[in-house]
């Protein structure tokens, strides 16, 4: 009996252990929605990104900014399932977005 309730603590270490280590990886990636506008599709979805990386880490956002600022990159983040969805509104055109960021290790 003291053989299978040590076994099953070790189990349950175990488990426990691998759910703290999934949870760890779960909160390096955040999924976040912005809202741009400009006159123009490109301009609308610059600023519906910018505001993906403000709400994601305002210093990824100045090294981004100083680093060309281009979409679809975020320096130490994994981009993944970047869309936009435009329409004419606001100052000529309306994006929404969407992408997880990724932090890398």
């Amino acid at each position: 009996m003291k053989t299978i309730m040590r076994g099953l603590g070790c189990v349950a270490v175990v488990a426990g252990a691998l759910a703290a280590a999934s949870t760890g990886a779960q909160a390096q990636c955040k999924t976040i929605g912005g809202k741009g506008t400009g006159g123009s599709v490109d301009s609308a979805k610059f600023q519906a990104y910018e505001a993906m990386l403000q709400g994601t880490d305002w210093g990824m956002w100045a090294v981004w900014m100083g680093s060309g600022a281009k979409v679809g990159v975020a320096p130490g983040y994994t981009v993944k399932g970047l869309r936009f969805k435009c329409k004419p509104g606001g100052w000529g055109q309306e994006c929404l977005s969407q992408a997880t960021f990724c932090k890398k290790a």
